[in-house]
């Protein structure tokens, strides 16, 4: 077995792509980097080309969303899930909004040479931004904070009695909001003022040559989920929302400094284009990661032999985050143990890797939706008959994924219809299913993930009573999904 360092390989056509976006000082529209986890795009930007974007004249701010759920990021010893942020613990949006607004203060006071808040806004006294800057706050301090944020005191100003009426209807708004979950653009829009403000403040400011800001937002998706524990904010969905439009707007009225959005999240493939306007109102980059062949140059003789990567290329394909963790695997004590055992093989060792794969990503039955009418579900409320009616349709589902060869064409026949089937909703929510936007593909986000989806479906009938099997045979026979006529793509007849 080959004993090295696991190193960052090269990725020159993506890092050619991103660089291209943010060597502009201005841009017309954010750019979502997207594609199924592990592929390596977190990665990419932070070991590859972070440092060059913080040289000379750029300046680049980077936060990472996910960073506060401590059990799965890094940051805190721990691994990435290989299912859906949503499925984690919920960060407060409190946390991210200072998060992204700190990183935003840090960078003008880069960009004025070390200047704070207060001096920032001194830029804006006297403008048009001036009761922009002093509203933006509102979300966030009382009358005498701002005050003394803005250095009114020592200008001889003070907040007028419109400006301190505006503060306090705001608070009493919100709290309204939130508690009957309406929606009010006005409102969402004043609570992501003031990262705004500072977002539009750096791309006046930018200067081909002179000064170059630009911002990446990794786990992008976070911001969607996070929860609010008091009514400082709108809800988290509303502020994500007003967050991005607004950089949209911006970059379409008057230009915007790169935005550089990351994600896993297949939302951000397809339905956010949609839900944000129209199919190009993002500048899509949808990563595909190695090929067999490219996965091959780099691991055999670096970290595998020939014989070891005959098996990794027909169980797990070329992920690079499988490749890693089942390299990691390699150099633990445990392997050492296993292939001492007699009659074991690398063979084991890869079977090792995905049961625990399987227990990482454990198939999350309690999120399926209940109530399409044409999948029949039970009459009552009981909510054991309901979970195992769950189970059985996503047997079915799987079955089905298997016999259309794990790759159904969303816009096969133009009717969308997989996204009517409850089974496929659920598992794109858990992050096991990705929507793919070109070819316009739903497939499991790896490998690994699929073949522990077959795995699962070969144990799961094993533990079916007997009354749940007939259940089960009979949604097979008399209701059994067919996704076949989804394989629409050249090459199929």
């Amino acid at each position: 077995m080959v004993h090295k360092m696991w190193k960052i390989i090269p990725r020159p056509l993506m890092e050619m792509v991103l660089n291209n976006h943010a060597q502009h000082h201005h841009v017309l529209q954010p750019l979502i980097l997207h594609r199924p986890r592990g592929i390596g795009k977190t990665t990419l930007i932070l070991e590859r080309l972070l440092g060059e974007w913080n040289k000379g004249v750029h300046v680049t701010g980077y936060v990472d969303l996910a960073q506060s759920i401590k059990d799965h990021h890094p940051q805190h010893n721990n691994s990435f899930p290989w299912y859906s942020w949503s499925n984690c613990d919920p960060p407060n949006l409190v946390t991210l909004q200072n998060q992204l607004e700190q990183c935003l203060e840090s960078m003008a006071e880069k960009g004025s040479n070390g200047a704070s808040k207060t001096v920032v806004s001194e830029k804006v006294t006297g403008s048009a931004l001036w009761s922009r800057a002093v509203f933006a706050l509102s979300t966030q301090c009382n009358a005498k904070e701002i005050d003394g944020i803005l250095g009114l005191k020592e200008k001889g100003r003070s907040l007028s009695v419109e400006e301190a009426s505006y503060f306090m209807d705001g608070g009493v708004r919100k709290l309204h909001l939130n508690r009957t979950g309406g929606f009010s653009r006005s409102l969402a829009h004043s609570c992501t003022d003031w990262p705004c403000l500072l977002l539009e403040l750096l791309s006046q400011a930018a200067e081909l040559d002179h000064f170059q800001p630009k911002l990446a937002i990794i786990n992008i998706d976070v911001l969607r989920h996070a929860i609010l524990t008091d009514d400082s904010s709108v809800s988290a969905s509303m502020y994500h929302d007003s967050l991005i439009w607004r950089i949209i707007a911006l970059g379409a009225n008057e230009r915007c400094l790169p935005v550089i959005l990351v994600t896993s999240d297949s939302y951000y493939s397809y339905r956010a284009f949609m839900d944000f306007g129209f199919p190009d109102i993002f500048i899509s980059r949808e990563t595909f990661g190695w090929t067999l062949q490219e996965a091959k140059m780099h691991m055999v003789a670096n970290f595998f032999n020939n014989s070891e990567w005959l098996v990794i290329s027909e169980v797990l394909w070329s992920n690079p985050r499988h490749l890693f963790e089942l390299y990691t695997l390699m150099q633990s004590h445990f392997y050492n143990r296993v292939i001492s055992e007699k009659n074991r093989t690398f063979e084991d060792i890869v079977d090792a890797y995905l049961a625990y794969l399987q227990v990482t990503s454990e198939l999350a039955v309690y999120r399926f939706r209940f109530g399409a009418p044409w999948r029949h579900p039970p009459s009552d409320d009981n909510p054991t008959l309901n979970l195992e009616w769950a189970k059985l349709q996503l047997l079915d589902f799987v079955q089905s994924l298997i016999n259309a060869e794990f790759g159904v064409n969303y816009f096969a026949d133009c009717s969308l219809e997989i996204f009517d089937d409850p089974s496929a909703v659920a598992l794109i929510e858990v992050g096991l299913l990705y929507t793919q936007r070109d070819p316009s593909f739903i497939h499991p986000v790896s490998r690994g993930i699929q073949r522990c989806l077959v795995r699962w479906l070969v144990q799961e009938p094993m533990q079916l009573s007997f009354q749940s099997s007939l259940k089960y045979l009979w949604q097979r026979v008399f209701r059994v999904r067919s996704y076949r006529h989804l394989m629409l793509q050249e090459g199929y007849k």
